[in-house]
């Protein structure tokens, strides 16, 4: 069978290539060069810098609501789509109301 781009003719690869493919992987997670893709939802979280159960309080909803949002297993209505906007644009404001809605 002829080599094609170091696959099979037919698009497979061989038990050897596999193995150097996942053993480069490693080495690029172990070097911290992966690449971690958030959600909009864990994206407005993680800039806010609060935790989960602060941000889920805020945001009137359960911890396991926001993990699924931030899983992207359920999407965030209308309205909470348009608040996690603007903690994204402004996370001083999730802030300030996380230390409000604790000291109260």
């Amino acid at each position: 069978m002829a080599e094609l781009g170091g696959m099979t003719g037919k698009g497979n690869m061989t038990g050897e290539e596999l193995g150097q493919k996942l053993l480069a992987s490693v080495r690029q997670m172990k070097a911290g060069a992966g690449t971690v893709v958030h959600s909009p939802t864990a994206q407005a979280r993680i800039a806010s810098g609060l935790s989960q159960t602060q941000f889920a309080g805020l945001m009137g909803v359960s911890v396991r609501t926001l993990q699924e949002w931030e899983q992207g297993r359920r999407r965030p209505s209308g309205a909470a789509q348009t608040l996690l906007a603007v903690a994204i644009r402004h996370p001083d404001v999730l802030r300030e109301l996380a230390m409000e809605h604790h000291g109260s």
